[in-house]
């Protein structure tokens, strides 16, 4: 496990514009607007050679009352409990605060490693603002600019020398990555708890609850996974609402980053169009997928059985139809047991590859049980990648392939070798002549 540093302080003191800049990527949403970041997020940092996990945390705010922001609260006082060292981020600019007085003690009460970092030092001359953290308690300021990058390299430079010692290891097994996704209030986030067995992102009834993509590690029967909890997708951010707009860019990144997508519906509710959209943009974008047909409990009453259900759901998403579907139940607990191994065989059929002499020996017998239209040749078949499995077929006449032969054979090689839950692309080219010799002297 590499040692863990995280960013606190409360709202809107500039603590994700801080992880940005470590990460030297936009991971997180950076808005004017107090509250943004809820869940913890992370991210693998690297300084002078030495890596460690860096943590995002949303505001605290022990004077609030809100429930939202008590849940936020939660968040960030878990990641206080899981750090090696604790960055403490006040702003600058407004000075101390009585709410950061109150964050000051319960980090003190955490026992570990607290830098105190002062933002919004924009300039190298503004640090008179410095003199009124030193009451906290807590050292020396560290004046930074997080979106100017002032005073990073320093910050960086102590943040290792308070890191615990690296442990000798093995290194780390890659881990499959698996998106949960799905428009606003499925359960997407109760989905996650469930399959954690604990409260690692925020559950609130109200859709749109969860903002950024949030990362969480699992360890299934040894196998790593990573859990991709994932902003609702809507059918299109409105006008000005900047929050909407970067989490539905943050949700897209996750898919393109995971294996697998779990494509979360609400069985307790008509499918609609943005749930066909939202399996559509898992499968345009080429990873494989798992229909999730999550709230059971209030819809299996209604419903002659669960197969029946399943296989109607598969219907009337026929750009998914390759998808196994689980029925489940976040509150209940019903189905979450099967759903980690369900994805892991899905990811292991997008990395999946056949022979060459298979394929080709496949594709004769198709072209013989039902010929194409036209005067369709195949001269040679073979796979040419994976993530999703790619194959390329040389023809006499690319254009000559039609939609129903392509799905034809598409079918077929599903048929012959399985490939259940990912897609498959398969790509015709004009096969290539040989050049004839050249007579004469």
């Amino acid at each position: 496990m590499k040692a863990v540093v995280a960013i606190v302080g409360r709202p809107n003191v500039g603590k994700s514009a801080l992880f940005n800049r470590i990460l030297q990527e936009r991971r997180s949403i950076v808005e004017a607007e107090p509250g943004v970041t809820r869940d913890r997020l992370h991210g693998l940092a690297d300084w002078g050679g030495r890596e460690f996990t860096l943590v995002d945390t949303g505001g605290l705010d022990p004077f609030s009352g809100d429930d939202m922001t008590q849940l936020v609260g939660r968040q960030a006082r878990a990641a206080v409990e899981e750090a090696d060292v604790l960055l403490f981020l006040v702003d600058g600019r407004e000075g101390l605060t009585p709410a950061d007085r109150e964050v000051a003690q319960i980090l003190r009460q955490a026992r570990k490693p607290v830098l105190l970092v002062v933002n919004k030092i924009d300039r190298p001359g503004d640090t008179a603002s410095l003199i009124d953290f030193l009451g906290l308690g807590l050292g020396d300021p560290l004046p930074v600019s997080a979106v100017h990058g002032l005073g990073t390299g320093e910050l960086l430079d102590r943040v290792v020398e308070l890191l615990p010692p690296e442990e000798d290891g093995e290194p780390p097994v890659l881990a499959a990555a698996v998106a949960v996704v799905g428009k606003p209030n499925v359960g997407k986030s109760s989905l996650v708890n469930a399959m954690l067995g604990q409260e690692r992102v925020i559950v609130d009834a109200r859709p749109g609850t969860t903002r950024d993509a949030v990362d969480v590690s699992l360890s299934w029967e040894g196998e790593p996974v990573t859990l991709i909890d994932t902003a609702g997708l809507r059918r299109r951010a409105r006008r000005g609402q900047a929050v909407e707009y970067f989490s539905g860019l943050r949700t897209a990144r996750a898919i393109q980053r995971a294996q697998v997508a779990l494509v979360v519906l609400d069985a307790s509710q008509p499918l609609t169009e943005q749930d066909r959209r939202v399996a559509g943009l898992v499968h345009d974008m080429g990873r494989a997928s798992v229909l999730l047909a999550n709230k059971w409990d209030l819809a299996g009453p209604s419903y002659a059985s669960r197969d029946a259900y399943l296989a109607e759901l598969r219907r009337e998403l026929p750009v998914v139809e390759y998808a196994p579907a689980l029925a489940v139940s976040a509150l209940t607990g019903e189905g979450i047991a099967r759903v980690i191994p369900a994805a892991l065989a899905a990811a292991a059929e997008h990395g999946r590859r056949v022979s060459t002499h298979s394929l080709n020996e496949l594709v004769r017998e198709s072209l013989a049980v039902n010929p194409p239209p036209r005067d369709l040749k195949v001269s040679y078949a073979a796979q040419v990648g994976v993530h999703p499995p790619r194959f390329v077929l040389f023809v006499n006449d690319p254009e000559g392939v039609g939609d129903s032969y392509r799905r034809y054979l598409e079918n077929r090689i599903r048929s012959a070798f399985g490939f259940p839950g990912t897609p498959l692309r398969l790509v015709f080219r004009a096969r290539r002549r040989r050049a004839g010799r050249r007579g004469g002297t």
